[in-house]
This record gives C-alpha cells, structure tokens and sequence, in this order.
C-alpha cells in the first residue's frame, strides 16, 4: 500500500512539473516592423546592407553585412541582448562565433551557438533579411 501511495504522488508531481512548464513568456520570435534599411552602393553586391532589428526574448539583434563583389567581407552586430552581466558574457563568446562563421560560409547556412540559441536564431533571422535585401 504504501508503495502504491508513493507511486501515484511521484506521478502525480511529475505531470504537474511537466505540465506546468512553459518554454518562452514572449511567444514565437518575430521580426520587429523596422525595415531593413541598406547604406551605401545599390544593391548589387557591394557596400554595407542592414538586416531588420530581430526581438528576441532577450533583446534586439540586428546584423549589418559588408558585400563587395557579391562576397561577404565584414559582418558587424550593431545591436544584441546585454542587459545583464549575463547577455554580455554570452554574447561575447557567440558573436565571434557567428560572425566567423558567417564569413567562412558566406551565406546565412550557419549552426546556432550553443548556450546562445536565442541570440544565435535572431543573428540568423537579421542576416538572411540582409543578404536577401542585397540579392545574395
């Protein structure tokens, strides 16, 4: 009897915790409405593009591309989630990351960086509707 009664409220806590639990407070992530604004040459493979500022759970991420020749020479992040002590700490080890990697692949086609999946996954959203502006 008693291990019976030890059964049902260990099932009975696990279903609460499993149920109970929500994976993101703010929803599915969206691009803000800013539009993505270019600098520079027209479009056509040269000069600096600005993907649109991406809210995330943390904060904006936006994503400028420098293209010369229709080859991604330089990617800057001019905003990303640093809030805290935390997001700073995070971020300055996945920028790197993502910015290297954007340069080796030289497309959008990139893994997200571990412990920084959010900020990783609005970096991605912001460069694609850059290198889509820019016809790449």
């Amino acid at each position: 009897m008693k291990r019976i009664l030890v059964w049902l409220a260990g099932t009975a806590t696990a279903l609460v915790l499993l149920f109970g639990y929500r994976t993101s407070l703010s929803g599915p992530m969206t691009p803000t409405t800013t539009v993505a604004q270019q600098t520079g040459a027209p479009l056509s493979g040269f000069g600096k593009v600005t993907g649109p500022a991406v809210d995330t759970r943390w904060g904006p991420v936006q994503v400028e591309v420098t293209l010369d020749g229709g080859k991604i020479t330089a990617v800057t992040v001019p905003r990303y989630p640093d809030g805290n002590r935390r997001d700073q700490q995070i971020n300055d080890r996945a920028l790197p990351i993502l910015v290297r990697e954007t340069l080796d692949a030289q497309s959008a086609d990139i893994d997200t960086v571990s412990g920084a999946t959010v900020t990783s996954e609005g970096y991605l959203r912001s460069l694609q509707a850059a290198l889509d502006q820019a016809g790449k």
